[in-house]
C-alpha cells in the first residue's frame, strides 16, 4: 500500500504535476514486479520524487533524483515559467535545489529519497545498478529528452516500468519531444505499454 502521508505531501508540494498523474506514478513504482532504485530524470521542486517516495518506502528502496538544479528552458528569464525568486543572486542562475531539498525535509523523506546534482547523462556513465523504475521528466527540448533516453534506459531491469511525463500526440496541447522518445522506445519493440493517465505514459520493459 501507498504511504498516505507522502501522497498527501505530494499533492500539497510545488510543481506541475497533477495528482491524478501522480497518484498513477506511484501505483506503477508500487505494483513494478522486480526490485532496484527508482531513478528520476528531472526534479525541480520535488513533487513527483514524494509521489515515488510514497511506493519506494513500503517497497523498502529509494528514490534517487538527478537534476542540474538549473531550471528547464521554461523556467529560464523571458519564458513562461520563469519564476524570479528561484534565481540565486550570487551567481545569476536558477537554482531549484534548496527548494528541493525544503520539500522533501517537510514531507520527512529525506530517508528515502536521494538527491544528485548533476547533469543526467554525465551521472548515468557512472551508474551501474539496475532500476526497478525510470522516470523521465527532464528538459523537454529535442536533444535533451533523447539525451535522457539514450543515457537511462539501458539502466533500466527486464520487468521495469519507463514512465515519460508530458506526453502530448497532439502538438496543440504541448511540446514533441516527450512523445517522440515515447515513440521511439516503443519501437524499439523491447517495451510493452501498460495503462497511463493523462500525459503520463507507462511502458514495461520486456527485454
Amino acid at each position: 500500500m501507498l504511504d498516505s502521508a507522502l501522497l498527501k505531501a505530494a499533492a500539497d508540494a510545488d510543481g506541475f504535476m497533477p495528482a491524478d498523474e501522480g497518484e498513477a506514478l506511484a501505483e506503477a513504482a508500487l505494483a513494478v514486479t522486480v526490485d532496484g532504485p527508482l531513478l528520476e530524470v528531472g526534479s525541480y521542486m520535488g513533487k513527483s520524487a514524494l509521489y515515488l517516495a510514497a511506493a519506494a518506502r513500503p517497497r523498502g528502496t529509494t528514490v534517487v533524483t538527478v537534476d542540474h538544479h538549473r531550471g528547464s528552458e521554461e523556467h529560464q528569464v523571458g519564458w513562461e515559467y520563469h519564476d524570479p525568486t528561484l534565481v540565486d543572486p550570487a551567481v545569476g542562475l536558477i537554482d531549484t535545489l534548496p527548494g528541493f531539498r525544503r520539500t522533501i525535509a517537510a514531507a520527512g523523506a529525506e530517508d528515502v529519497v536521494t538527491a544528485v546534482v548533476a547533469r543526467a547523462e554525465d551521472f548515468a556513465r557512472i551508474w551501474s545498478t539496475p532500476l526497478a523504475l525510470l522516470f523521465l521528466d527532464g528538459s523537454h527540448t529535442d536533444e535533451s529528452a533523447q539525451r535522457d533516453l539514450t543515457s537511462w534506459a539501458p539502466h533500466l531491469a527486464v520487468g521495469g516500468v519507463l514512465a515519460i511525463h508530458d506526453v502530448f500526440p497532439d502538438p496543440a496541447d504541448g511540446g514533441q519531444a516527450p512523445y517522440r522518445i515515447y515513440r521511439q522506445a516503443l519501437a524499439t519493440g523491447s517495451y510493452s505499454e501498460l495503462p497511463g493517465q493523462g500525459s503520463l505514459r507507462l511502458l514495461r520493459r520486456d527485454h
